[in-house]
């Protein structure tokens, strides 16, 4: 039997209180544990999104953002964490799925750093929209 869960594309995502078509490209590898579906927004080439899947115990690198007009991550579903390191060294942890709460939808400033952590026992799913669309160069993985 496959482990591997099937990957049904998604034709539509709600950004900022509106139902927008999006188009599946592919999904890419990040590293263990961590995969990203990669899709673009019909009719608006101003941003793209990736929705990023992370297996149990599992975390994105720590990436600082170089560049970009604005780089938005938020929660879709799991439990984990999103910690955010300001440039001044302050640093913000939004924990996900552990209650019911206010949505998590953070815009994340050139010069911070942030990180995905899914819990031991969850995967976690969450998504990630660039403006412009993501490009080689805009983050620098730190780890």
């Amino acid at each position: 039997m496959n482990q591997e869960q099937e990957i049904i594309p998604m034709k539509t995502f709600n950004f900022e209180e509106s139902e927008q078509s999006v188009t599946f490209i592919e999904t890419m590898r990040v590293t263990d544990g961590v995969e990203c579906d990669v899709y673009t927004f019909d009719g608006d080439n101003a941003k793209d999104l990736g929705i990023i899947r992370i297996k149990p115990g599992s975390k994105t690198p720590l990436q600082r953002v170089l560049k970009g007009d604005r780089t938005i991550e938020g929660y879709i579903s799991g439990k984990g964490k999103l910690t955010i390191t300001k440039q001044d060294g302050k640093q913000e942890r939004y924990v996900a799925g552990e209650k019911i709460s206010e949505p998590i939808v953070v815009t994340v400033e050139v010069g911070s750093t942030m990180q995905w952590e899914a819990d031991k026992e969850s995967g976690l799913t969450a998504y990630e929209i660039c403006f412009p669309p993501y490009e080689k160069g805009r983050y620098e993985n730190l780890t």
